[in-house]
């Protein structure tokens, strides 16, 4: 932490007691100790954080991986934003999925020859001739979540898809929550364009790599951003599948550039390599996004911290002020 952080933050510790380590450093000590003020305040005493998933088909599995990390370290997530797969995650997660449950759908990612579309692996909402329509990932929403709206959700939710005609972004953030998370992951060239609320609509990943717009519009004033890129110069196109895939991973590349200094904090996982049906490597995927968050967890604190020494000082002067009485 930098040195006038520090000074103020060693005058916030002697405003309670303090719990830790004895082999703890002393830097840490701050930080445990201000993280537990922090978290322990409620929503509107400090500053709402916000989670936005990146798109990234089936790298997006990281997601759930820096998500169980985060939920560890108890991190106040307040609101979610994503697009594509990651809303998917993010429409889960809202919801009040568990991050063990979380980790059981991505285990069922694996190649299947066969047709039954009653099975819902996520690999065949995406991959499967027969689904050239998207409306099974709708119903696999429906059937994993239930038939709600976006006010149902345990956390503010906000996903985005792109209007095919205008080319515009369109955040849902009320309304039904399935057919919203259908537009939002609607691959073009892969699914038909979603006709919802007089527009027809595709995968927002195309507009909004990484929503964080959504999340700001949802109140988030500190956004921790997870980005699930492909390294796109790993394996050269060889078929149309796979030309289609580059076009968008290359899309969503240039967008990531500029839409990451908008964020707070950044964690990326190493999933570069990880191809769009690579569906035998998922539980690898999530563990990717278990190893990228835990080396930045700290730091991840250390920022949040800083970003809400105001309302941490407004304790050390109300104590202040308090004893003076």
């Amino acid at each position: 932490m930098r040195a006038p952080a520090l000074c103020l933050l060693s005058c916030l510790i002697l405003c309670g007691p303090v719990c830790a380590l004895p082999d703890m450093t002393p830097d840490a000590l701050l930080r445990d100790h201000l993280w537990r003020q922090l978290i322990a305040k409620p929503k509107g005493e400090r500053p709402v954080m916000g989670l936005v998933l990146s798109a990234g088909s089936l790298r997006a599995a990281a997601h759930v991986g820096v998500i169980s990390v985060l939920e560890n370290a108890d991190f106040p997530i307040d609101v979610v934003a994503g697009t594509s797969m990651g809303a998917i995650v993010g429409a889960l997660y809202a919801s009040g999925k568990s991050v063990k449950r979380l980790r059981e759908l991505a285990a069922s990612l694996k190649v299947s020859s066969g047709s039954n579309l009653n099975s819902f692996s996520l690999l065949r909402l995406l991959l499967f001739d027969k689904l050239l329509s998207s409306k099974n990932v709708e119903k696999f929403v429906r059937e994993e979540i239930g038939d709600i709206t976006f006010d149902e959700l345990k956390k503010p939710f906000a996903c985005v898809a792109m209007d095919l005609y205008s080319g515009e972004g369109i955040i849902f953030r009320n309304g039904e929550l399935a057919p919203a998370v259908r537009a939002s992951m609607n691959l073009p060239g892969v699914f038909a364009p979603v006709e919802y609320r007089h527009r027809y609509l595709v995968d927002g990943g195309v507009v909004d790599f990484i929503p964080i717009d959504a999340a700001r519009l949802l109140g988030a004033d500190w956004v921790l951003a997870s980005i699930t890129e492909s390294d796109y110069t790993y394996a050269k196109p060889k078929n149309v599948f796979q030309s289609l895939e580059q076009v968008i991973d290359i899309r969503g590349s240039l967008l990531s550039r500029e839409q990451k200094k908008d964020a707070n904090f950044l964690i990326e996982p190493a999933v570069g390599d990880i191809g769009f049906s690579d569906a035998k490597r998922a539980n690898e995927t999530v563990d990717r996004g278990v190893v990228a968050a835990s080396k930045k967890v700290t730091a991840a604190k250390e920022s949040l911290l800083l970003f809400s020494l105001d309302s941490l000082m407004k304790d050390y002067l109300q104590k202040g002020s308090d004893r003076g009485r």
